[in-house]
């Protein structure tokens, strides 16, 4: 049975969508700036070493620091948001997200307060990874449970737009921040991209504090099955789902860091490719994402989740090789049609029916907390330690040969996990408890 939204529903599943987007752009505003900072200052002003790439590995170190909390998060902000509701959970993760981006851009550096500046900002990180943890899987929820049931691909493709629009935004700032002078930039300007982050708070905040209750979420509150969601109830009746929500973010997950956070890296301490150029060619990738993305959503809507998700994972990973040797040729023209069409055009084929899809594997009393678990654990053993792998990977090979053959096996685990998967594009989620696992 398909759920037609009424024109009340409509207004609502836009204001969700709205918040989802709000929200989703800060949270990964946040990761971004973090991983861009840390390949361009942080190593130098937080992480002081002799070889710059130690620095480096140190700051992607406290990096994946962030990755290690979200489980965490996952866990307790998807059971807050399964038994108290969505909205709840959103206006809290958002808050977290918000204060901690905002804080860091205060902290004082190394040279200032030693060792307390380095610990802070690890508090600074595992505070961000919380409310990650919950951040993501809580606004493609609200999105995809507003949305119009017969559209949720493209309901859901708010949220992974967020994750486009960030990186506009994070590498946007940065290059503007790059026009300064150095010693402008080491002293102030790298502070600049994080304080923004309490401007994405307030319209967040005030976005999700106006937002209703999903219809599936009240219903599960009628027939009292929302007061028994939870991970547990999630991994016990939906087993396979997690499995494969945890496979399917081995690829996307990784292609998410490797373009716009060890790419720039690698561009630029490994082949001496100009800052703000590199930043530039990451910014129009990222423009080309939010084209891409809505239009990846809907052709899941047409053909399926699996089909689309699984092209993207292909064509990405047949891109590495083309993208590395492109960057090699230290061409301007070449070097954005390897980030344009890596990061802009495939990449997105795997986050646009992400969304929906995870929605979907779980019923209405498991969907956030196990949807949030699940996700947030691949992230941790996938994109968490993506910029520190591949940089060690680099300074083991020599060559980014290691990197690519690395990406290779994290998109053969998500291969599997999709053909494991359900097809779901079809499944009732507001009118029933869900399918159980393993039906399409």
């Amino acid at each position: 049975m398909v759920t037609i939204t009424t024109p009340h529903d409509k207004h609502q599943a836009r204001r969700a969508g709205i918040a989802a987007l709000v929200g989703t752009t800060l949270e990964w505003y946040d990761f971004l700036i973090y991983g861009t900072a840390a390949a361009l200052i942080l190593n130098k002003l937080f992480f002081p070493s002799g070889d710059p790439l130690v620095g480096t590995l140190a700051a992607f170190a406290t990096y994946a620091v962030g990755f290690m909390a979200r489980p965490i998060g996952g866990i307790i902000l998807g059971n807050l948001g399964d038994r108290a509701g969505r909205k709840r959970m959103l206006v809290l993760t958002i808050t977290l997200m918000g204060a901690a981006t905002t804080l860091i851009g205060f902290l004082p550096s190394y040279d200032q307060i030693g060792f307390w500046a380095p610990l802070l900002l690890i508090v600074l990180r595992l505070v961000q990874g919380f409310a990650a943890g919950g951040e993501y899987a809580g606004a493609v929820v609200l999105s995809v449970e507003h949305g119009d049931q017969s559209r949720r691909g493209a309901a859901g493709a708010w949220a992974p737009t967020g994750f486009a629009v960030a990186t506009l935004l994070s590498t946007g700032v940065f290059q503007l921040m790059l026009l300064l002078p150095e010693p402008a930039f080491r002293s102030w300007g790298w502070r600049v991209p994080f304080l923004l982050g309490a401007l994405l708070l307030l319209v967040g905040y005030l976005i999700r504090r106006r937002i209703h209750e999903t219809p599936a979420f009240e219903e599960a509150k009628k027939t009292g099955t929302a007061a028994k969601g939870s991970v547990l109830a999630a991994l016990r009746e939906h087993p396979r789902s997690f499995l494969v929500v945890i496979g399917a973010r081995f690829a996307e997950n990784s292609f998410a860091y490797l373009f716009p956070v060890f790419g720039v890296v690698y561009a630029v301490d490994r082949l001496g490719i100009d800052r703000s150029f590199t930043l530039l060619a990451v910014v129009i990738g990222s423009a080309l994402q939010i084209v891409a993305v809505p239009l990846w959503a809907a052709l899941s809507d047409r053909v399926g989740r699996r089909p689309v998700y699984a092209g993207g994972a292909i064509a990405s990973v047949l891109w590495l090789a083309p993208y590395f040797l492109l960057l090699e040729t230290l061409s301007p023209a070449l070097i954005v049609i390897g980030f344009a069409v890596g990061l802009g055009v495939f990449y997105p084929a795997m986050l646009a029916p992400q969304a929906a899809y995870f929605a979907e594997l779980f019923d209405t009393k498991t969907r956030l907390s196990g949807f949030a678990f699940a996700r947030e654990l691949g992230s941790v053993l996938a994109g968490g330690f993506l910029p520190l792998i591949a940089t060690a990977l680099l300074a083991w090979a020599g060559h980014w040969w290691a990197v690519a053959v690395y990406l290779v096996a994290l998109t053969v685990v998500t291969l599997i996990a999709l053909a494991f998967g359900p097809e779901t594009r079809h499944r009732d989620i507001v009118t029933t408890a869900g399918a159980p696992d393993g039906s399409a």
